[in-house]
């Protein structure tokens, strides 16, 4: 992965890349940070590559959930060119597992906890249900428990 580091500083100077515990990158502080030693089921150059397509894609920030899995998606395309770039195959299951946990927490924060029908989202923090009219909050974090507080829950005439 060094190599790879080198190569990446070179090729994008305006980029900071910083070691920490988690793959991310940070917009404000336009820095990549990486995981020097990642777990041994995993493959952290597929991981860095991601990120630097957030990065090259100049991705800021998300207003509704859907946003988030569609950037997701697309950090994984440039990902794969990146990595053809630079001489490494990113494993197509491994996206697709990836996108997977964006698309299963969608779905359960989306899903009416009056009647399951997945919903719409009025705002970051909002979802209604277009079939029975219930509200449910979110929290704004995507890394934490999908939780789903009742807000207001209406019956139809």
């Amino acid at each position: 992965m060094n190599q790879l580091l080198t190569k990446l500083r070179i090729d994008f100077p305006s980029l900071k890349f910083k070691a920490g515990e988690v793959f991310s990158w940070s917009p404000k502080d336009q820095t990549v940070t990486y995981v020097r030693s990642a777990p041994d089921d995993s493959n952290p150059i597929w991981s860095l590559l991601h990120e630097v397509g957030h990065a090259l894609l100049e991705h800021q920030t998300y207003a509704s959930d859907f946003e988030l899995v569609r950037l997701e998606a697309a950090a994984w395309d440039k990902a794969i060119t990146l990595g053809q770039n630079y001489g490494h195959q990113i494993n197509m299951e491994h996206i697709q597992d990836c996108l997977d946990t964006y698309r299963d927490w969608l779905h359960q924060r989306s899903a009416c906890p009056t009647c399951i029908t997945t919903s719409l989202q009025r705002s970051m923090t909002v979802y209604c249900c277009y079939n029975c009219n219930t509200e449910w909050r979110v929290t704004r974090s995507r890394i934490c428990r999908p939780y789903r507080r009742l807000q207001k829950q209406t019956t139809r005439p």
